[in-house]
């Protein structure tokens, strides 16, 4: 991609384009919220931060939250071992990543904000049941169904219709996960921030609408690729 940024690209704006930059920034303790109206190069030098370092980490992050699958289509023609692997590699471990480094963001925003933005604590509360079921729901299927799959596959089963509820099962999970997310869609107006809200409270409006699609193309891949070979 062709890079849009430079070190005099101020904070707040490299945050707002790319979000999951505000995790590098606040792994060095530059302030993107309050004190975002500061160039990048500014911001390290008066925190003491490496500059070539910074940009560096910052293009990495970059690169790999612009790397989103733009075409799903050629995984119907790819076998399901290769679906597995690209499922946990490209969903399930940046999934459990973005829940580690958004959960601080969603606990704060609630926190200081919910007494007069109701809202947010709604936010809160359905975040953190996402969150907890989520993954319980890629635990699952890394440790019980993708190797059931991997043996439907192999005609190693013992017990096919076993396997298939457990299919079945995750397929409800999905669901469910997917009504949890409209409710947040609801509740945030489209996550559509107030006009006067802080960056972190913008941040979090941005990451959760990211994480919405994240998932959508997970569940795609499964239910609509993967699931229905079996049946």
């Amino acid at each position: 991609m062709s890079q849009t940024y430079s070190e005099q690209t101020l904070v707040r704006d490299l945050v707002n384009e790319f979000p999951k930059t505000a995790d590098v920034f606040k792994s060095v303790r530059i302030d993107f919220c309050c004190g975002g109206a500061t160039p990048i190069v500014d911001a390290a030098a008066a925190g003491g931060v490496d500059l070539s370092t910074l940009m560096a980490n910052l293009a990495d992050v970059i690169e790999k939250s612009s790397s989103t699958e733009t075409d799903l289509k050629v995984w119907t023609d790819s076998d399901s071992d290769t679906i597995i692997d690209h499922v946990i590699a490209d969903y399930h471990h940046p999934l459990r990543e973005e829940f580690l480094n958004l959960s601080p963001y969603v606990t704060k925003v609630s926190r200081v904000h919910g007494g007069h933005r109701p809202e947010l604590l709604k936010v809160y509360e359905l975040y953190y049941e996402l969150k907890k079921e989520m993954l319980e729901h890629v635990a699952k299927e890394e440790e019980t169904v993708f190797p059931l799959i991997r043996q439907l596959d192999a005609n190693t089963i013992e017990d096919r219709e076993h396997a298939l509820n457990y299919i079945k099962e995750l397929e409800k999970e999905h669901d469910h996960a997917g009504a949890l997310l409209k409710e947040l869609r609801e509740i945030t107006s489209d996550f559509t921030p107030p006009a006067d809200a802080c960056g972190t409270y913008r941040l979090v409006y941005k990451r959760l609408e990211m994480l919405e699609e994240q998932t959508f193309m997970h569940v795609h891949l499964e239910n609509n690729i993967l699931f229905p070979r079996y049946f």
